[in-house]
C-alpha cells in the first residue's frame, strides 16, 4: 500500500503502468468509494499510461484527518499529490465529488493538467432538498454504521438498470461491502464537505483544457442535465451519455466509459 505524506495529511494511491516518461492518468473517485472504482480503467490503460489512483482524505486507505474535508482543501491535496509525484501535466479523471475537484483544479492549477474528465458530476451546488435527506443518512451512518443505511445508499449510487440485472448480485454485494468498509467517522465528515459545497458553475467557463463529459443516462444523484449545463459552459467539450448507467457509470458499464475515454484521449 503506497502512502504520500501530502497537504498535512497521508493519502492512499496506486501507481500502475510503464512509469515516468510516459503520459499520465489521474482518477479521483467519487463520495463512499475509493480509487478501486476505477479498477477497470487502470485495466484498460496501463499498458500504455501510467495510471495513478488515490483516495480522498477519510475514505479508502487514506488517513482520517481532523478537518479539511471541504472541496477547496480536497483540491489543494490532488494538486499536491501530483507535484510530489512529478507527473503534471496529466489527464485528470474525476467522478462525483472527483469531478469537483478536478474542475476547481482547471481552474485554479491548470498547468497541472493536460486534460479534463468529468464523470457523473456536477458544478453546482447540493440541491437543497437533498440536505435533510443525506444529512438523516449520515446521523445514521456515524453513530451506527453503514450497514443500516446501504441499502438505501445503492439506488443513489447505481442505476436501476444495475440494481435489478440478476446477473449481477455478486456485483452489487462487492461494491455494498466495500462501501461499509469506509471510515465511519472519515466518510461522514467526507459526506459533510459535499453537503454544504460552494458551486462554481459561474466559473467553469475559465477551464480551458480539452474536457471530456461523461454522464450516466440513469444518473439520479447528478442528472443528464446537470452535465448538458455543464457542456454548454465549458468550450468545446465533448458530452458522452452511457446507456444503463447511473452514478457509478465506471462499474456499472465500464467498456463504455473506457472507450469514451480512448476515443478523447487518442484525439488529443
Amino acid at each position: 500500500m503506497a502512502i504520500l505524506e501530502a497537504n498535512g495529511t497521508r493519502i492512499h494511491y496506486t501507481d500502475s503502468g510503464p512509469g515516468s516518461g510516459s503520459e499520465t492518468i489521474v482518477f479521483s473517485h467519487g463520495l463512499l468509494f475509493s480509487g478501486a472504482m476505477f479498477g477497470k480503467q487502470v485495466e484498460q490503460f496501463k499498458d500504455r499510461y501510467r495510471c495513478i489512483t488515490f483516495d480522498h482524505r477519510g475514505q479508502g486507505g487514506s488517513a482520517v484527518a481532523a478537518d479539511g474535508y471541504d472541496m477547496d482543501t480536497l483540491t489543494e491535496d490532488a494538486a499536491a499529490l501530483i507535484e510530489a509525484l512529478e507527473v503534471g501535466p496529466c489527464h485528470f479523471a474525476g467522478l462525483s465529488m472527483g469531478g469537483f475537484v478536478g474542475m476547481r483544479l482547471a481552474i485554479r492549477r491548470p498547468e497541472l493538467l493536460e486534460t479534463l474528465m468529468l464523470l457523473e458530476t456536477t458544478a453546482d451546488d447540493e440541491p437543497a432538498e437533498n440536505g435533510p435527506k443525506y444529512t438523516q443518512l449520515n446521523f445514521v451512518a456515524r453513530w451506527f454504521g453503514l450497514r443500516l443505511v446501504i441499502k438505501k445508499v445503492m439506488p443513489i449510487m447505481f442505476s436501476k438498470s444495475f440494481m435489478n440485472d440478476p446477473t449481477r448480485a455478486e456485483d452489487r454485494k462487492y461494491w455494498a461491502d466495500r462501501i461499509c468498509e469506509n471510515h465511519k467517522i472519515g466518510v461522514t465528515r467526507a459526506v459533510k464537505g459535499v453537503i454544504h459545497r460552494d458551486g462554481i458553475y459561474d466559473q467553469i467557463e475559465q477551464i480551458n483544457l480539452p474536457t471530456l463529459i461523461i454522464v450516466g443516462e440513469e444518473d439520479t444523484a447528478t442528472v443528464p442535465a446537470k452535465s448538458e449545463r455543464m457542456h454548454a459552459k465549458i468550450k468545446g467539450s465533448r458530452l458522452v451519455r452511457v446507456p444503463r448507467a447511473g452514478h457509478s457509470s465506471t462499474i456499472e458499464e465500464p467498456a463504455a466509459v473506457n472507450a469514451a475515454i480512448e476515443t478523447f484521449l487518442g484525439e488529443q
